[in-house]
């Protein structure tokens, strides 16, 4: 037997001739992982190799079409390849039945509460509402600092929204009937694009695993709700949900966006969520975002951001002193978010992002890049 620093490792039955080990063939840091795993489903387990994202659409389809009757839900939508893919699948499946609710949370990047808008109504034919509680998040999160009480202010305070929409939506139907007489429904559902990845760092599947921090989606939800979650993507990776997007025929340019944190900017903001923060980070992520794109490396990188950090330093702009923030890039590649590698940008690259961001920005005069891999490190800093 043998044992690592928090768990079993190996194990042996001579009599029985059984030995095993314990590791992560999945990751892309194994070597032969996916050869080792290939091999045990298809050679010793004799698994068929049948799943297709046409059929996983079709039985997802047909499930949520049990699961929901002639019921009506509404949809967490954050304008991200998850959430418009989840969304997508539910429409297929009850139409306009399903509303899908956008809600400003206050730690959106520059200008996104209007582009998502745009995209989700245009593009995708989605019945959109948005709601701006921009206020009511940063009132929720001023003087918070631990990483994990974000997370969980951010995820409780996204179901009172949409517990409250759901209850507009009711009193809307009931105002304006519906054309057959009968009254209009309450949504009981709430769809979310929950990825695998997102519920096994966030709590344990299958058995004891260890949380490495909650998303608020998933470990950040209230323990009673007033909606019945529907997510039809949590046993999925995000290169399968991309296949299955582009199955359905959704534009490349929603299913290539970086991902990119349900709890938004207040986990790359270390320490305090204020508005102001808030403002700095949003004008230094947009120049990362847009100095990649420029250099055609957008579509290559997993994600690459910027970070706030609460380390302020002395710099000198011209003849003065200043006293300002420190921001931290972030680029790294990565299959499947469970495992990462960070990107080694081009210095021309990170020269331009580092001159933009400390002579546009009043407020930050330290730039940084991080050069730290999943693992150790996680790829958000909180």
């Amino acid at each position: 037997m043998a044992r690592s620093s928090s768990a079993l490792a190996a194990i042996e039955n001579p009599q029985r001739k059984t030995w095993a080990v314990q590791f992560h063939p999945e990751v892309h840091h194994t070597k032969l992982g996916t050869d080792l795993l290939r091999n045990f489903v298809f050679d010793i387990c004799h698994a068929e190799p049948n799943w297709t994202p046409q059929r996983f659409i079709d039985e997802t389809v047909a499930s949520i079409e049990k699961t929901v009757g002639d019921g009506n839900a509404i949809c967490a939508l954050s304008g991200g390849v998850d959430s418009s893919v989840a969304a997508v699948l539910v429409h297929r499946a009850i139409g306009d039945r399903l509303t899908c609710v956008f809600v400003n949370n206050g730690v959106l990047r520059k200008d996104e509460f209007q582009k998502v808008q745009t995209n989700l109504r245009d593009r995708l034919g989605l019945n959109l509402v948005a709601v701006d509680a921009s206020d009511r998040f940063l009132s929720k999160l001023a003087g918070v600092t631990d990483p994990e009480k974000k997370r969980k202010i951010i995820g409780n305070e996204f179901i009172a929204v949409f517990d409250d929409e759901a209850e507009k939506l009711i009193r809307r139907h009931q105002q304006e009937k519906v054309s057959n007489g009968s009254g209009a429904k309450k949504a009981e559902f709430l769809v979310q694009g929950t990825l695998y990845p997102d519920v096994i760092e966030s709590r344990s599947v299958r058995g004891p695993s260890q949380t490495i921090k909650t998303h608020h989606n998933v470990g950040g939800l209230p323990e009673k709700m007033n909606l019945k979650l529907i997510e039809p993507l949590k046993d999925l990776f995000k290169d399968e949900v991309r296949r299955i997007g582009r199955d359905l025929r959704m534009p490349e340019e929603i299913l290539q966006r970086q991902p990119f944190p349900g709890p938004g900017l207040a986990v790359r903001i270390l320490g305090e969520v204020t508005p102001e923060r808030v403002k700095l980070l949003q004008e230094a992520d947009e120049i990362v975002v847009s100095e990649i794109k420029a250099a055609g490396l957008y579509n290559q990188i997993w994600q690459s951001f910027a970070v706030l950090l609460p380390v302020m330093s002395v710099g000198v702009m011209g003849d003065y002193r200043t006293y300002a923030y420190t921001c931290a890039i972030r680029a790294v590649h990565s299959e499947d978010g469970m495992t990462a590698d960070w990107v080694p940008l081009p210095y021309d690259v990170l020269r331009t992002i580092s001159s933009r961001i400390v002579n546009e920005i009043r407020g930050i005069n330290r730039v940084v890049y991080d050069v730290t891999s999943k693992p150790p490190g996680t790829i958000e800093w909180e």
